[in-house]
């Protein structure tokens, strides 16, 4: 990024006429242009410099010996998530120990004192905001680059009831299913809800890609359609062969789409990564808008949960998982939540959430801060998940079991 211009304006002038010699300075103000009378009365007294320079001093010395604290801590939560990760390759036993057992340093020091000096103001450069898609974008990039666009529910009652069909059938039960939606919906989101988006706030803006009852991002969708998409075409084609005429022709149709975007989701190397990169273009917004679509977008939905039910299972969890459990594990990541998940109540009451995130992704999340333990993230979970699953979205999930 190139830097930005200083335009000389009246901090600058200011400025300049510290250093003029004191019988300069000392001449009528009447005689000067207004522009370098205000500017003279802008300009701060030695004194307040002074005192600036000693609070920036201050502020500084803390500021350091603070970051050499937090430094040092997050560094130890990533060196005992690295041990973890070795025990459990190893198939041994995690400890107590093997967490950080303190809460992350909180800075307690001075504020960062104002600058009493005007200062050269820089040319204004608008701020450039990251693209992020919204449905109306989905649809349009899907019509463009596959020639497709997603079969909408004629209703909101009937996408519930085709993704709780497509749940039940994956061994979800109607519990995860509903208080995972009212989680992360809030309890009345529809099917084509988008992070950010509310029709209650005029003026709102999308804050990620994550879209439908357990907010899929782009990159969830890739992922799914490269690692599962092959059994969503075997369940689109099982469904197409119990019909006939213009709806068998349609869904062949869509069956065709499908097999081309499960193919491009398989143009990159089965990477988060590159999953990442290859949703962050108008052909991967296309695959998202499966999402939308009432035969593809329950399959996309349940199999992000049903991969983590999977992942534990593999790991020879063998209880079923609760819905808090499993919201950690869609929250976090399957590795991730598994190790809160396996971890003994006990446990549970002492181990910080730090050790589950990175630094700047903890000291962005005001919920793991507050409720800063496993056991009460885990809790303030179930407690919303109990208020939301009283509002008629959820109760209509639920009925749709």
């Amino acid at each position: 990024m190139r830097p930005h211009a200083i335009r000389y304006g009246p901090g600058y002038l200011a400025l300049a006429l510290l250093l003029i010699a004191p019988q300069a300075v000392a001449m009528d103000a009447a005689t000067l242009p207004a522009a370098t009378a205000g500017a003279m009365a802008q300009a701060a007294s030695p004194q307040a410099i002074a005192e600036y320079r000693r609070k920036l001093r201050e502020y500084q010395e803390a500021r350091a010996a603070f970051e050499q604290e937090a430094s040092a801590y997050w560094n130890s939560i990533a060196e005992k998530r690295r041990g973890r990760n070795a025990k459990r390759r190893d198939r041994q036993s995690i400890a107590l120990d093997d967490y950080v057992l303190t809460q992350p340093p909180v800075y307690s020091g001075p504020k960062r004192p104002v600058d009493p000096q005007p200062s050269p103001e820089p040319e204004e450069t608008p701020r450039q905001r990251k693209t992020i898609p919204v449905v109306a974008d989905l649809l349009k990039a899907a019509l463009e680059h596959f020639q497709f666009t997603p079969q909408r529910p004629a209703d909101e009652v009937e996408f519930k009831r085709a993704y709780a069909r497509v749940a039940s059938a994956a061994g979800l039960t109607r519990e995860q299913a509903v208080r995972v939606y009212s989680f992360e919906t809030g309890g009345n989101g529809n099917h084509d809800m988008q992070s950010g988006l509310s029709a209650s706030r005029p003026g709102s803006r999308a804050i990620s890609t994550a879209i439908g009852y357990n907010q899929l991002l782009t990159t969830n969708s890739v992922e799914l359609l490269a690692e599962q998409g092959h059994e969503f075409v075997q369940a689109l084609t099982e469904k197409a062969a119990r019909l006939l005429g213009a709806p068998r022709q349609a869904m062949d149709r869509k069956i065709a789409v499908l097999k081309r975007m499960v193919a491009y989701a398989r143009s990159v190397p089965d990477e988060w990564a590159q999953h990442e990169k290859l949703g962050d273009t108008p052909q991967g917004w296309a695959l998202h808008a499966m999402v939308l679509d009432i035969d593809v977008g329950p399959l996309l939905q349940t199999h992000k949960l049903l991969t983590s039910v999977i992942f534990a299972r593999a790991k020879g969890y063998g209880r079923a998982l609760s819905a808090a459990e499993l919201e950690m594990m869609n929250l976090t990541g399957d590795g991730t939540g598994l190790d809160m998940v396996t971890m003994p109540q006990p446990m549970r009451e002492q181990v910080p959430t730090s050790n589950f995130f990175q630094r700047g992704g903890y000291e962005r999340n005001p919920v793991a801060i507050r409720n800063n333990t496993v056991a009460k993230l885990l809790d303030v979970t179930d407690r919303r998940m109990d208020s939301n699953s009283n509002l008629p979205g959820a109760k209509d999930l639920a009925a749709a079991f």
